[in-house]
């Protein structure tokens, strides 16, 4: 390859791959997103395309271009060394309150800058954000594979996320708002940094979804006794999680709230953040929008080489001029495949299982009956005993149990799945009845 060289994988997915990549002109590390040429280059990639170059925050992954391949679509991102948040709490057991207030002070940042542009995110979640590699890490906001416009596209209400983050609205098969389900999947980030779970999952029966369905609906969360969080978090915490989305706290009311607003950086204050709001720059990229459209329209068309050949495989692109200088990142598809177990503070070990469902539908009018992708990210969380060696295991699984669960009147999910010792990731069907 002419202009860039391989340096490593860091993401593997249903999707493609993701590649860290080096301008051999510049020296510059980019991340490259790359989809299969073809039936993959659906709605759902378009939609990532536009949304996400329409977007400039230091809180967001930086879009730069689309590139095209004899086999597939690359998108090209700012790359950032700090992996993803879920890691670093991974590692921490949870965080203490000030460390999660300032993590949440960035994730609202993006978000609302997000909201501000009429792009609602709607897989909000750690594998989502990032951190650059400072010292004192900046948080990123990545992966707009299920984003929708306001401006561009139908009101959302297809079933689109990862279960756990997932408001409870969403499981109505009615429309909804996707900024107040932005800002539920906002109040469980908070949770989980806090203490160090999932707030709607039984630690006992971590696969049973229904219960865990049934939990979302109900709003039903408690913060551990061993746990200590103030009074003015735990308010804000319950005008979040807030099963009715129209009792729910707004993006602008969580910026006003005291517990948010305490020991704010300048930078996440009002008067920092306009000149993002207001710049007049529609987007990094200087590919213009027809341009990325069309190649868009070329990916569609079927693979000219296997798959196999892509590292070796000239890029080519439509001029964009030159590109401006990207920020230290890390960039992991939402569909990352992987599972580990680490250790954690006193006796936990968290084991986060990340499923991400896509529902891909392309119009409102179109059946609700599509084949969809689900991948899960294990990271189980367990008791041991203080004195008890804690050792690192390395497992893949695949869940086993078949459950549906009844919705919004006449409506019902479906999801089957298949446990196999070897395969990484599930394939969910999710089926709608009359």
């Amino acid at each position: 390859m002419d202009k860039y060289e391989f340096v490593k994988d860091i993401g593997v997915g249903s999707f493609g791959s993701a590649k860290l990549m080096r301008n051999k002109a510049t020296q510059e590390l980019v991340a490259m997103k790359f989809i299969e040429r073809g039936s993959k280059i659906n709605t759902n990639v378009e939609r990532e395309i536009i949304n996400h170059r329409s977007l400039i925050h230091p809180n967001i992954v930086r879009f730069k271009q689309v590139l095209l391949t004899p086999t597939h679509l690359v998108i090209e991102m700012e790359y950032a060394a700090g992996g993803e948040l879920f890691d670093r709490i991974v590692m921490a057991g949870r965080f203490s309150e000030n460390e999660a207030r300032y993590f949440f002070q960035q994730l609202i940042s993006g978000v609302s800058y997000c909201h501000f542009r009429n792009v609602c995110h709607r897989d909000l979640k750690l594998a989502n954000t990032l951190l650059d590699g400072s010292p004192v890490p900046i948080l990123k906001i990545c992966d707009f594979g299920f984003s929708k416009s306001s401006m561009l596209h139908s009101r959302p209400k297809s079933i689109a996320g990862t279960l756990r983050y997932i408001a409870p609205e969403i499981l109505s098969g009615s429309e909804y708002s996707g900024k107040m389900a932005d800002v539920w999947s906002c109040g469980v980030t908070l949770y989980i940094m806090l203490v160090g779970a999932y707030p709607f999952e039984d630690q006992k029966e971590p696969r049973n979804y229904r219960k865990t369905v049934q939990r979302i609906l109900g709003a039903q969360y408690k913060i551990p006794d061993v746990v200590y969080i103030s009074q003015d978090c735990r308010h804000l915490l319950s005008r979040i999680l807030v099963a009715p989305a129209s009792r729910r706290i707004t993006i602008e009311e969580i910026k006003n709230h005291p517990w948010f607003l305490k020991n704010l950086p300048w930078k996440e204050s009002e008067a920092a953040q306009g000149i993002y709001y207001w710049n007049d720059n529609s987007t990094y990229s200087s590919q213009s929008l027809e341009s990325i459209m069309e190649i868009v329209r070329e990916a569609r068309k079927p693979a000219m080489n296997p798959p196999s050949v892509i590292i070796s495989s000239e890029i080519k692109s439509q001029p964009s001029g030159k590109e401006p200088e990207a920020a230290k990142g890390i960039y992991n598809s939402n569909e990352k495949l992987a599972s580990s177990s680490k250790r954690l503070e006193s006796t936990k070990e968290v084991n986060e299982q990340e499923e991400n469902v896509e529902h891909l539908v392309e119009e409102e009018e179109e059946e609700y009956d599509k084949k969809v992708k689900e991948v899960y990210e294990d990271k189980q969380v367990k008791e041991v005993d203080e004195d008890k060696q804690m050792n690192k295991e390395h497992e893949d699984n695949q869940v086993k149990e078949a459950y549906k669960c009844s919705i919004c009147r006449n409506k019902m999910i479906k999801m089957l799945c298949r446990t196999s010792l070897f395969l990484t990731y599930a394939f969910l069907q999710i089926s709608w009845y009359q």
